[in-house]
């Protein structure tokens, strides 16, 4: 296996030979490549639906691209006066489409967006055991080459802006789309990253003088990533092809500018060099590639918890996937034999160039998988889907925090419901946003869902043509049996409901205890 620099880096430099190409709804497939390949050898190529028909074309060689640039016309402008900033986009038309309409077929599409959860449903039924259901739903969910490509180009046609202020900058994709957790239809999060810049200036150094730019100085870090972020917000927005709905969110935590990439249908997050982000999405990419059942297992978990109202697209006081990813993995850990190393045990593998230090936080871990021993574990997947509803069913989280540096429990450092440790920036809960309803809603779900699978009559469920393993997971609890469900959410309320009396009775007890003693 490659490791996660090597997939990024190769993916990177592939976009920057790669243009993209809307066409008629049907064309000769085999003469428009024919015309292509005049400017030079093609790679790869498929083809895509997103407001029309669109090609993407990886070229051999870069400098094919220039010369299909410099055979390419500028659009006329009849009613509207166009900004001649020229990209890797491009419209391809025929010039007479009548006598070439019976040359013209369908073109083969690759799909960008998952099935509906209503035929994933129907699938799932036809598996024959919950295992195989969770591998199709893996398969059927998960990127596809062709999105990948997609997602590196979008990243690509950006950089082709932030070259004009800064020639040295890279802009990649972090999170989702590269830690191997990436669902189709998923945002690109990407940031713009000065890194190579920074190592450069470092060479100059030596030799009998040192020479170095004249640069703008600003107060803070903050402050120039804010500039660097409005200008380039402003230049997608006032030049960019197909980039529309720009908003600029200057004052967030990590600053960043979202917009919309309508050719090629991603909702984009850009933001500046974020080096512990990427950090995170190297440690995920590790898990995802060590072991097949690590991405089927929070494949499942987090459509379950889509389907259940527990995660959501927007952001608020649920769960989100980050967080929930982080605790497919430390249940992971927690197996017997366990199934991925905790972050401590990736540390001690790490060598010389593996030694990160970001901001204080130690972030250094092995990035060469075949220094990680596979495990020995060997439990199937149907009993890992039991046993992680089981497991965080009946966690105790009121005490309890999850550590995947430790791999075990800690006590809590604070109040919140939930707790899990940021696994780099030590100091931070990444769940700190959930709320105690959601908390509960998690766990009478779990609950629920670990009593179907240990409860239900497979062969029963599947003669009377039901739902059943993964599947009777995904159908939302109340339309089945509401009643059932309450009595099991009154459980939990109930047991919040004493706690919260105990710790009341408790503190009026050492009330009373020093009012006395006064």
């Amino acid at each position: 296996k490659k490791t996660f620099t090597e997939v990024q880096t190769e993916r990177l430099e592939q976009a920057e030979r790669t243009v993209l190409i809307k066409c008629p709804q049907k064309l000769n497939e085999k003469k428009l490549l024919q015309y292509l390949s005049s400017h030079g050898n093609i790679k790869s190529h498929f083809f895509f639906e997103n407001r029309g028909i669109h090609a993407l074309i990886e070229f051999s060689e870069k400098n094919s691209i220039a010369s299909l640039q410099d055979a390419i016309g500028i659009p006329s402008a009849a009613e509207h006066h166009v900004v001649p900033f020229k990209s890797r986009l491009f419209t391809f038309t025929l010039k007479n489409p009548v006598s070439q309409a019976t040359e013209e077929t369908p073109v083969h599409l690759s799909p960008q967006s998952h099935i509906p959860v209503k035929e994933l449903i129907q699938k799932l039924c036809c598996a024959d055991s919950i295992s195989s259901q969770m591998y199709i739903l893996l398969n059927d969910y998960q990127l596809t080459e062709e999105n990948i490509k997609l997602r590196f180009l979008a990243c690509s046609l950006v950089q082709d802006f932030a070259h004009a202020y800064f020639p040295d900058s890279t802009v990649k994709p972090f999170g989702s789309s590269v830690n191997t957790f990436g669902k189709l239809g998923c945002d690109v999060d990407m940031f713009l990253d000065f890194h190579d810049t920074r190592k450069r200036a470092t060479k100059m150094k030596k030799g009998p003088f040192e020479m170095e730019y004249q640069m703008k100085r600003l107060p803070s870090e903050r402050l120039a990533t804010q500039k660097i972020l409005s200008v380039i917000g402003d230049c997608l927005d006032n030049f960019g092809p197909g980039c529309v709905s720009i908003q600029k969110i200057l004052n967030a935590r990590c600053p960043l500018v979202k917009f919309s990439h309508q050719p090629t249908g991603f909702q984009c997050d850009l933001s500046v060099s974020n080096s512990i982000a990427i950090k995170s999405s190297e440690l995920l990419y590790i898990y995802g590639c060590l072991d097949s059942r690590v991405r089927a297992l929070v494949f499942s978990v987090r459509c379950w918890a889509r389907v259940h109202g527990l995660t959501n697209s927007v952001p608020g006081t649920w769960i989100t996937n980050f967080s929930l990813t982080m605790m497919v993995m430390f249940f992971l850990q927690k197996r017997s034999p366990p199934i991925i190393p905790t972050l401590d045990q990736l540390k001690e593998l790490a060598d010389e160039k593996d030694k990160h230090v970001i901001g204080g936080y130690d972030c250094s871990f092995v990035s060469d998988l075949s220094k990680i021993n596979p495990t020995k574990n060997t439990e199937t997947l149907d009993v890992l889907l039991g046993d992680f509803f089981e497991y965080f069913g009946n966690f105790d989280f009121r005490k309890n925090s999850i550590n995947l540096r430790k791999g075990k429990e800690v006590n809590k450092p604070e109040s919140s419901p939930l707790y899990i440790w940021n696994p780099f920036e030590q100091d931070l809960n990444i769940s700190k946003n959930v709320n105690q309803p959601q908390l509960e809603k998690f766990v009478a779900t779990a609950r629920e869902s670990a009593w179907i699978l240990q409860k239900e009559d497979k062969t029963q469920r599947m003669i009377n043509k039901e739902p059943w393993g993964l599947a009777a997971l995904l159908v939302p609890f109340g339309k089945s049996d509401p009643s059932k469900m309450k009595n099991r959410m009154k459980g939990i309320g109930s047991e919040t409901i004493r706690s919260l009396l105990d710790s009341l009775k408790l503190n009026n007890a050492n009330s009373l205890q020093k009012a006395v003693g006064k």
